[in-house]
């Protein structure tokens, strides 16, 4: 299969490279083309790249039937429609950490260029000024930082701004105390910070909680001297109420890298306010960084497609971006998804709960195990494109009620998974184990152990105990031309009485049965029940 990805805004050539030379990828540029090309692009796409400037809606996605991925090059995700792309099972990735030190030197960069006023005496040199004495600027040195949002950004500042001997204070409800003392920062609420800061710069990401997080309340708790740096998102601030506040002089200063609108309009009413310093979205526009963003994203763009890698994917439930939870529980992941199409495949309707067990010593195993099956199991219902993003979505939507547990592995392994759904009429139950080199077997189907491979297509026959059927069930396969790949055969101890127990066949078949082969199996005499699963090789 040749995966189609669509490079929609400008991305480092050594990251499309990284691309361009995957065998099994094609690359498709139309960044800087008309919005129609786009829109022919997509049609095709399996994956999206963009950074700020394409703006990733639901309708954009609604026009890319076959889109699995969009990722974009940069920090945040705010400029791609999260929501509606989960709800169609695509994966939304950044590069969080690629731009940390660009961004970190920019806002230092802007924060001296305000105190130090080297803008505004740069331009006087320029026309034929020199006045020393209105250029006077003011120190770091003892000052005290305030910063809001204490991710890799946000630490990376702090560490820089100990190099200028200032103190800093943070803001950030997520970090955990420990993390904070490690990083020698205190920690305040952020009124409180406000009240304190000689500089306060943003660093966190634009959610509803932080829309207009600094608006003219906020801005009033500052210092008179105090200055205010972003560099993160233009939303964070209201930027009028920041223009007014400048221009009543209630703070001493702004620098101001992002903007709700972007280009900034030229009626803006931050443009040409004194102590005022506006840049173009530059925090991450250094050679590196671009560098090192392309080729972050363009990798897991390559190993979410080639490998089925989702690591770096930020709308997991329950899985932290850029951890490494997948990987290792790739193999079990994969014998929980085949267990799913099993266990449809045997329900007698439509399931209505779906309950996962997970033995094994991951801790952290149970949640991507349990939307595992339900992907392998919403897959074979049809239910529409699939994958971990929509999984529990997809299966809270048709009503089945969803549980999952963790404890002690199946007797006789040290990895299994176990998958239980119920229909109105009645329970399946089956099991699998990691077994030799992390490859997947079935152990289980209800009260028979069994050990066959869950590839390909499997027939599950419940039949009477007695000679000749294993015979008859073979002659049906080879007579319609059918290869048998392995034949399990499962049994119940013998009945009270002497009567015939119930036993079970497990047979991997290389083809899909046709002309009517299901029918002759289920018409043959002490057959009693014939289902056909298909594990979507």
């Amino acid at each position: 299969m040749t995966w189609r990805v669509v490079v929609a805004d400008r991305v480092a050539g050594s990251g499309v490279d990284l691309l361009s030379q995957t065998p099994g990828i094609d690359v498709v540029i139309v960044a800087g083309k008309p919005r129609e090309e786009l829109d022919r692009a997509v049609a095709n796409a399996h994956a999206l790249i963009v950074r700020s400037e394409t703006k990733v809606t639901a309708d954009l996605m609604s026009r890319a039937p076959h889109l699995r991925l969009v990722a974009r090059a940069g920090t945040g995700v705010d400029t791609i429609d999260v929501h509606a792309a989960t709800r169609r099972g695509i994966a939304v990735m950044n590069a969080p950490g690629a731009n940390t030190v660009s961004a970190g030197e920019h806002a230092m960069g802007l924060l001296l260029a305000l105190v130090r006023r080297i803008p505004e005496a740069a331009a006087a040199m320029g026309r034929g000024d020199w006045d020393r004495k209105r250029f006077e600027g003011t120190e770091l040195r003892g000052k005290t930082l305030g910063v809001v949002g204490l991710g890799r950004i946000g630490g990376h500042v702090v560490q820089l701004a100990r190099a200028f001997g200032m103190q800093v204070v943070g803001h950030d409800p997520y970090l955990l105390p420990e993390r904070a003392a490690e990083m020698n920062v205190r920690l305040l609420p952020l009124d409180v910070l406000l009240r304190t800061a000689d500089v306060v710069t943003l660093h966190l990401a634009l959610t509803d909680e932080t829309h207009h997080l600094i608006d003219t309340t906020r801005l009033a708790l500052m210092k008179p001297t105090a200055v205010l740096i972003n560099t993160a998102r233009g939303e964070l601030v209201d930027e009028v109420a920041l223009a007014q506040a400048l221009r009543d002089k209630r703070i001493g200063g702004a620098a101001i890298d992002v903007f709700a609108v972007e280009p900034l309009p030229a009626d803006s009413p931050l443009r040409g306010l004194d102590r005022v310093i506006l840049t173009p979205h530059l925090a991450a526009s250094t050679a590196e960084a671009q560098e090192r963003v392309a080729v972050e994203i363009c990798t897991a763009v390559r190993d979410a497609l080639v490998a089925g890698d989702l690591s770096f994917a930020i709308n997991i439930p329950g899985i932290p971006a850029g951890s490494d939870t997948l990987r290792r529980l790739g193999p079990v992941l994969d014998i929980a998804r085949r267990l799913g199409r099993l266990a449809l495949a045997l329900s007698d309707g439509p399931p209505t709960a779906v309950e996962v067990a997970y033995g094994g010593k991951e801790v952290a195993a149970s949640r991507p195990v349990l939307m595992s099956a339900l992907e392998g199991l919403l897959a074979g219902m049809n239910a529409g494109p699939v994958s971990l993003v929509n999984a529990q979505v997809l299966a809270e939507e048709r009503g089945i009620a969803l549980a999952r547990k963790a404890g002690a592995p199946e007797p006789g392994f040290l990895t299994t998974v176990g998958v239980k759904v119920d229909t109105a009429r009645g329970r399946v139950t089956v099991a699998g184990a990691l077994v030799g080199d992390g490859h997947g077997r079935v152990v289980r189907i209800d009260d028979y152990h069994v050990d066959i491979a869950p590839t390909g297509w499997m027939i599950i026959i419940r039949n009477k105990d007695v000679p000749g059927v294993i015979g008859r069930v073979g002659t049906v396969l080879g007579g319609a031309g059918i290869n048998i790949a392995s034949y399990h055969q499962a049994r119940r101890a013998q009945q009270s009485g002497g009567a015939p127990s119930d036993a079970l066949a497990a047979i991997n078949v290389d083809q899909a049965l046709t002309n009517g082969v299901l029918g002759k199996l289920q018409a043959l005499p002490d057959v009693v029940d014939v289902q056909l699963a298909n594990f979507g090789d």
